[in-house]
């Protein structure tokens, strides 16, 4: 969320942001809301300051008629403040959605474009594979060897469900240990969070409300998060955090559920989108430097290109544009792992900064070196979501008789040459 303040002078490019992100809000609108909003917010100020004297005058007077006539006097404030709180109700519910629809501002960087397709290739790393012979897709691979059910997932959780078994549960695990053991031998902070949350974090974190269709829902009201990003953001909500203790970095253990509706007729065989994954998710926390943002984002995208170095992936690194960052991210990479079967890069991580846009919704502050209370910086990076890195390495490490190379780095937690 930006500051209405911030909105109220910078105008001009709060909209540019909108157009640049594709977002649909009324800007105008919110600005007259807000001058309705402070107007009726200044006249009752002004009523219960009156209301107050006249409480401290009535308890002093001592003369009984003039008692009477003050009292009648302080009923009709107390009407008059009734009717604008009542007044200001429906102002301020119109004025929260459409301060919930306003986007961050992104950064010059990023460049126009309406999805994906606009994204642009700042770096590719690795060379695609040579095969001697005609290489299978993940599906063909993973049934021939019996570690993927796909007909008893769908059986079991409906579509896009499946059973990972023998060799790629253990792929699974040993992608788990190696990228978590990597990252907390830098500073990480391990997590294991819930996967369930209260709607308030979603707000906070800028998946609803526009994201609510792709969002599993409780009888009770909370919902299944699509990230670990969600609960970790909620973890020091209403909090001030010492500022010694930023820049704040976890890693984020969680299962992930997202109905992909909006992907209808995408991937709809396969490990590439499915409702239900597990994921291991950089969050970072820190002090409110653009600077410092930047650095950090940069530090995120390094971390997860090391580990993709070390599995020997060929993947590239695109700059996401307006129209495919979020509503809250200031600026997106997306890295990308080869896929052979498909003869593209298919999205593997995407890492984010967000400025305050986030801990201005779920009030995460610090104490600055003067002593002011300020919203921290966030930031966040997928560490490795599975089973969708699975397709890459299995397409990319088969073999002509249909075997699967176990990657070097992680042939410690498997023992084994082949899968």
């Amino acid at each position: 969320m930006l500051d209405i303040k911030f909105i109220r002078e910078n105008a001009d490019i709060v909209k540019d942001a909108a157009r640049k992100k594709h977002v649909n809000v009324d800007i105008d609108l919110l600005l007259k809301k807000d001058d309705e909003r402070r107007d009726l917010m200044q006249k009752a100020d002004v009523l219960r300051a009156e209301q107050n004297n006249m409480s401290g005058n009535i308890a002093r007077e001592q003369n009984a008629d003039a008692r009477a006539q003050m009292i009648m006097e302080m009923t009709t404030v107390k009407n008059d403040l009734g009717k604008i709180e009542e007044d200001l109700k429906p102002i301020m519910l119109e004025w929260k959605k459409l301060m919930l629809e306003v986007p961050n501002v992104p950064d010059m960087s990023v460049p126009e474009g309406a999805g994906d397709a606009d994204n642009v290739e700042i770096k590719v790393v690795g060379e695609k594979p040579v095969f001697t012979f005609k290489p299978k897709d993940h599906i063909e691979l993973l049934e021939k060897l019996d570690y993927v059910d796909f007909e008893r997932g769908s059986k079991v959780s409906g579509f896009r469900g499946y059973f990972l078994k023998g060799g790629m549960t253990k792929l699974s695990f040993a992608l788990w240990q190696y990228f978590m053991e990597k990252i907390v031998a830098k500073g990480y902070d391990p997590l294991i969070v819930p996967s369930l949350v209260r709607p308030e974090l979603l707000y906070g974190s800028g998946y609803l409300p526009q994201g609510e269709e792709d969002l599993y829902k409780t009888q009770d009201g909370e919902y299944f998060a699509g990230t670990a990003e969600v609960a970790t953001m909620g973890l020091y909500s209403d909090e001030v955090i010492p500022v010694e203790k930023l820049p704040m970095k976890m890693v984020s253990f969680s299962p992930c559920f997202r109905r992909e509706a909006g992907s209808h007729g995408k991937d709809v065989k396969g490990l590439i989108r499915v409702h239900e994954f597990y994921k291991l998710e950089m969050v970072i926390l820190c002090e409110a430097e653009h600077e410092q943002s930047v650095k950090l984002h940069e530090e995120l995208l390094a971390n997860v290109e090391e580990l993709m170095q070390d599995l020997k992936l060929h993947y590239h690194v695109v700059l996401n544009c307006g129209g495919d960052i979020g509503l809250g991210q200031v600026k997106k990479y997306d890295v990308e792992a080869w896929v052979p079967s498909q003869e593209k890069f298919r999205e593997t991580h995407s890492a984010s900064y967000f400025h305050d846009f986030q801990s201005r919704r779920l009030n995460i502050r610090y104490r600055d070196a003067e002593g002011k209370l300020r919203y921290v910086h966030s930031l966040n990076n997928t560490l490795v979501a599975t089973p969708r890195i699975l397709t890459a390495i299995v397409e990319n490490y088969q073999t002509e008789d249909g075997k699967i190379r176990v990657p070097e780095v992680l042939k410690k937690y498997i023992n084994t040459e082949f899968l």
